[in-house]
């Protein structure tokens, strides 16, 4: 089972910017696709304190990094 959840969140005018670059020179990533893979990362490198590999949310993380960074357009 796949469940989304829709986030909405402000950010830094320069960030937006860096990411409305981003996507215009990289047509086959979406603004949903960079939010995932940025979001699975950072729970990737800071999401708990046991030893990579060994949590199930570890490796969820991981499984939806690695989904999104090789995702291909249809």
């Amino acid at each position: 089972m796949n469940a989304t959840v829709s986030i909405l969140a402000e950010i830094p005018e320069d960030l937006h910017l860096s990411l409305q670059g981003y996507l215009d020179t990289h047509p086959d990533w979406d603004q949903d696709r960079v939010f995932i893979a940025a979001l699975s990362l950072f729970l990737l490198q800071n999401g708990t304190n046991e030893a990579p590999g060994s949590s199930v949310g570890y490796r969820r993380a991981a499984r939806v990094y690695l989904d999104t960074l090789f995702k291909h357009a249809v």
